[in-house]
């Protein structure tokens, strides 16, 4: 046998498997082959999307299903023994697997990252190779796992109801630390995850793996919206059944083991009202708060007061955003993350929807505006003479017209993409919100007959809004469609089809900016949702270029004396001293008692009432004849790095593609070369080319829709561009056909109408034979055997495809 004729897949089948099998691994239960561990990060092509390569390790070696232990990566014999060596520790980073090995059929590099097998690289025989429990034991010393009690909660299987439906693998890094932590004995412990990734699930599987070790056997779940603990109760937690029950704020049942709370329903300004005191402060052994960074951030919440009731039990904090500030604090509470999973790598990884901005100007937000001596507002208001701007509009001060601008954008926007398409608009208050749902209202006039529901105020103070919540997050509801809000839809709000956020908000809060992003990033693949765009008119984007938008904050927390003075947040981020609700529209159905302390004037609602007898002496003036117009529009987009593309989309591409092909020549022969024109265009695709805009932007110059091909070579090497229909006339014109005839000839010449209308990529497919009108010239196989045979009508498309971009004068 010559090695060297041998397939990478050969070399694993004939070399690697039996290695392995040999060394005692269960090739069913143990070994993985050709594991894709990403989904393929999202790219966008107009209206449609497709996918990037998925990151897939050739081995993963699991002691336990979902306990990947070790990597291998296997090369054909053309390579050498460490040839696949960088590539698997590059896997081994994301797998958080600490053994990577790499062969080529020969025998095993090996490289340990526990630094317990002796030398960090050494080259093995095939029959050298370490068995599950050699591995395994390296594992539990290099991870602290030592007594049987650590061992038995670590080797605790997941739960598997054999739908399929596993963890991926970020998840499973999630899990798998946080359980070895807690065998270790940690027991304060944060997971820092971006929205939509799964946080819920990941802390059943925490759960049902302590509680089915019996390491913990009463476990206490923590949120602070209702929406969550039913939507936990009833979907990621279900299958603890009868274990489990929704804590109210009644008296206690202590015979269940699984407990769901909503903080507001445990406790009250009232000793009372503190339901959780019911309970013994040892009773529960593991307390889970999600959205950590919220009201039991803060050292003096209410709410921090149950965690300090409970202090006795292990603590595991999650979040999308933990919070760092002077006077709150995560990790001073929690400790450093154990794993931290982020919006960019979501992303990159294709588990979250990447997003285009578009930023709006107005003149009023950039320029100012003064009012005139002695101007009165609408009410009669003497307004005070000043100058007011972007931070004071829809705050201190409204004007009517400016709102009817937002709106209109809104709905063009709307219009010209998907008018059925969810949308949220954040805005400043409930006031701001109620009169952009009027503005809304009356721009759509014709959706708003069709169902009254098409534009809906979802806010916490109102209940027939707050009501339609359910349907508006349901994807098989198609009302409403278009949500204005203020506070309440911020966080754990499960948006799967939300396709568009407008942020009509000043928003200064980097944790509460993520928050709201995170309400467009889940995908759903069957309602076609795959990106979303957002609509900013308040420079809120700007946070995307600030370091801590996709990083771990910076701790800051500064712990104070009892006599000390809470200092002003410039930045916004201090929670409500006194109340543990965050903000008014975040109740859930529990009035705010009036007294209760805020952050600021402008957090509170319209219609705060201070004595319950006067409305608060915070005047909003509202102004109705100065006009406001768009001054600036401008489209940036999430290039490859993660990062906002802020220059000209044209200088962005041309900088993309000139790294690949330096020269006009460069590109043409690579495309001339290429079996199939649309994996060049996915490859620049994958380097950020927005073909959407771009397409667009020389449409213009044309007058009709040219081929990708003459996008690139005009905005990058500066060539007159041609059209598909001009492509497909100088071929006509040519008499390109005259070389063949009967079907063949038809053929060619639907193919040539199908790339005027359609472009290169339905060509290319050769499932574009099965549909009109092919399939009334014959069947695929007969219209295949016209051209003799696969191979001949694959000549011929190759040959159509060169007369079509053969370069003309």
């Amino acid at each position: 046998m010559d090695k060297k004729k041998l397939t990478e897949r050969d070399i694993c089948t004939k070399f690697i498997n039996p290695a392995l099998a040999k060394a005692g691994w269960d090739m069913h239960s143990q070994v993985r082959e050709e594991v894709s561990f990403t989904a393929g990060r999202i790219i966008v092509r107009g209206r449609l999307h497709t996918r990037g390569k998925r990151r897939r390790a050739d081995y993963v070696l699991s002691y336990k299903k979902n306990m990947p232990i070790a990597i291998i990566e296997a090369k054909d014999n053309n390579h050498s023994l460490g040839d696949g060596m960088q590539q698997g520790l590059a896997y081994s980073d994301a797998l958080d697997a600490p053994f990577v090995f790499s062969s080529n059929g020969d025998g095993f590099l090996f490289h340990d990252r526990t630094g317990l097998f002796g030398k960090t690289e050494s080259t093995l025989t095939l029959s050298e190779f370490p068995s599950p429990d050699t591995l395994w034991e390296l594992y539990c010393q290099y991870k602290g796992i030592i007594n049987l009690a650590a061992r038995t909660t670590v080797e605790q299987p997941y739960f598997d109801d054999g739908s399929g439906r596993t963890p991926r693998y970020y998840q499973t890094v999630a899990i798998n630390r946080t359980v070895e932590a807690i065998a270790r004995g940690q027991n304060r412990i944060l997971l820092v995850m971006a929205t939509g990734t799964g946080k819920t699930f990941t802390a059943f599987q925490i759960i049902w793996r302590l509680w089915k070790s019996k390491q913990k056997k009463r476990i206490l779940f923590l949120a602070d919206r209702n929406i969550l603990v039913d939507q936990t109760k009833n979907n990621d937690f279900k299958p603890f059944g009868q274990a489990m029950t929704k804590v109210t704020n009644r008296t206690v049942d202590k015979s269940y083991e699984i407990y769901l709370s909503l903080y507001q329903a445990v406790t009250g300004n009232e000793e009372e009202q503190n339901i959780y005191k019911q309970f013994s402060p040892d009773f529960f052994d593991l307390v889970v708060i999600d959205e950590c960074h919220r009201g039991s951030a803060s050292v003096d919440s209410a709410w921090r007061q149950i965690l300090d009731y409970f202090s006795a039990a292990t603590h595991v904090g999650l979040t999308a955003t933990p919070k760092e500030t002077k006077e709150v604090s995560n990790s001073d509470y929690f400790g450093e993350p154990v794993y931290s999973y982020s919006l960019k790598q979501g992303i990159e990884d294709g588990f979250l929807a990447p997003y285009k901005v578009v930023r709006i100007d107005l003149d009023k937000d950039l320029q100012g505006w003064r009012p005139s001596k002695g101007q009165t507002d609408k009410h009669g208001e003497l307004i005070d003479d000043r100058i007011y701007n972007q931070k004071d509009f829809d705050r201190s001060l409204v004007l009517e017209k400016r709102t009817d601008v937002v709106a209109r954008k809104v709905t063009e926007f709307l219009e010209q993409t998907d008018p059925y398409q969810k949308a949220i608009v954040f805005c400043e208050d409930i006031d701001h919100a109620e009169r952009m749902r009027q503005a809304l209202v009356n721009l759509n006039p014709q959706r708003v007959k069709e169902n009254r529901k098409y534009v809906m105020r979802i806010t916490g103070d109102e209940q027939e809004g707050k009501a339609e919540l359910d349907n508006f997050i349901n994807p098989e509801e198609r009302y409403p469609v278009i949500a204005t809000t203020s506070k309440l839809m911020t966080t754990g709000v499960d948006a799967q089809t939300c396709k568009l956020i407008v942020l009509d908000q000043r928003i200064q809060s980097m944790t509460e900016f993520k928050q709201i992003i995170g309400r467009g990033t889940r995908i759903n693949d069957d309602y076609n949702k795959h990106w979303f765009t957002i609509l900013d008119f308040k420079k809120a984007t700007e946070l995307f270029a600030d370091p801590d938008f996709d990083g771990d904050p910076v701790k800051v927390y500064e712990p104070k004396g009892d006599d000390s003075v809470v200092p002003d947040d410039e930045q916004g981020e201090l929670e409500p001293v006194t109340t543990e609700l965050p903000c008014g529209e975040e109740a859930e159905g529990y009035a705010v008692e009036p007294g209760e302390t805020w952050q600021s004037d402008d957090t509170k609602p319209a219609s705060w009432d201070e004595d319950n007898k006067e409305k608060s002496k915070r005047v909003k003036y509202v102004v109705g004849d100065v006009e406001v117009k768009v001054i600036a529009e401008r489209v940036q987009y999430l290039g490859p790095d993660g990062k906002l593309i802020t220059e000209s989309l044209k200088d962005f591409t041309r900088k993309q593609v000139k790294e690949q092909y330096a020269t006009l020549d460069d590109f043409l022969r690579r495309w001339n070369e290429a079996d199939r024109k649309q994996a060049i265009i996915e490859e620049l695709s994958e380097q950020g080319v927005i073909w959407e805009d771009l397409i667009k932007d020389v449409s213009k110059k044309l007058g009709a829709e040219p081929d990708p091909f003459d996008v690139i070579c005009h905005i990058v090497y500066d060539q007159p561009p041609l059209s598909r229909k001009e492509r497909a006339e100088q071929v006509r014109k040519n008499n390109y056909f005259s070389k063949y005839e009967g079907p063949s000839k038809q053929v060619l010449g639907a193919l040539l109408d199908k790339y005027t209308d359609d472009g290169i990529e339905p060509i290319e497919d050769m499932k574009v034979l099965t549909i009109a009108p092919f399939s009334s010239i014959g069947a695929p196989m007969e219209l295949i055997q016209a051209f003799g045979g696969k191979p001949g009508y694959t000549k011929a498309l190759k040959s159509l495809e060169d007369e079509l971009y053969r370069q003309t004068s």
